[in-house]
């Protein structure tokens, strides 16, 4: 394990029209971690997300990637840390007028050192990383059934190899048995590819199925983290309410 976190979070503090959503926040997140990310409508989870991608500057405090401080001015730096990093939104966030290839391609496209013939090879193993065929490629967003999306959605996080995966409520929107194929599919490529996930869910079936360590958001700050075990048995309103009486599904 590196000695450094994938993830730190000293001090963080962030308003919104004079209004506190973080305060005081610290998170550190180890290699390897699958980490679950809990919290109330409106407690600030997403906004934590845009924190860790870079997308949001708090106000306060530090934010580290692979000990490397967001706020660094080497604008280099700052572009090969993005490229370690993959996200998964809440709705996949595919581009409507853009095939499923050609979401994939984009981030390759990028980076502007590939050839089209290491794309279209780049593409499609992302593609059968994540259970689809190359024909698959073909398809436009619209064409997409909701798992299939995620799937493609997923593919393109993954497109840059990166080291650390974040995603939003990565099973909102499925039913059970897409849900449940999508959660070990992740569970797949996180072990086969070393990553390390910090995911935003309310779902317990996810956070059962994937999650090696939870924190919780309540109050401004995280208020707990540790393996599932350890913080279902916080005394807290939110925590109690959570896990209620499924706290076995956890076990």
């Amino acid at each position: 394990m590196s000695q450094l976190p994938v993830i730190e979070l000293n001090g963080v503090g962030v308003s919104f029209r004079g209004k506190a959503v973080h305060r005081d926040l610290s998170l550190r997140v180890e290699e390897g971690q699958i980490v679950g990310l809990l919290g109330g409508s409106g407690s600030g989870k997403t906004t934590l997300l845009r924190e860790i991608l870079g997308l949001l500057r708090p106000d306060s405090g530090s934010v580290r990637l692979f000990g490397i401080d967001l706020n660094d001015p080497d604008v280099q730096m700052q572009r090969n840390l993005r490229r370690r990093l993959g996200m998964l939104f809440q709705q996949g966030a595919l581009f409507s007028a853009l095939s499923v290839f050609d979401n994939i391609a984009f981030p390759l496209r990028e980076l502007r050192c590939l050839d089209a013939d290491w794309i279209r090879r780049l593409v499609h193993l992302k593609l059968a990383m994540v259970g689809l065929e190359p024909d698959h490629g073909k398809l436009m967003p619209a064409e997409l059934s909701g798992g299939m999306v995620k799937r493609v959605a997923l593919a393109r996080a993954l497109a840059l190899e990166p080291e650390l995966l974040l995603l939003d409520e990565p099973t909102a929107g499925l039913d059970p048995d897409r849900s449940q194929n999508f959660v070990e599919l992740v569970g797949d490529l996180q072990r086969e590819l070393g990553l390390t996930v910090v995911m935003v869910t309310h779902d317990l079936n996810t956070l059962a199925g994937l999650a090696t360590h939870v924190a919780v958001l309540a109050d401004q700050h995280i208020i707990a983290f540790g393996p599932k075990a350890e913080v279902m048995t916080v005394d807290h309103p939110f925590v109690t309410g959570f896990f209620g009486a499924d706290r076995r599904k956890l076990l």
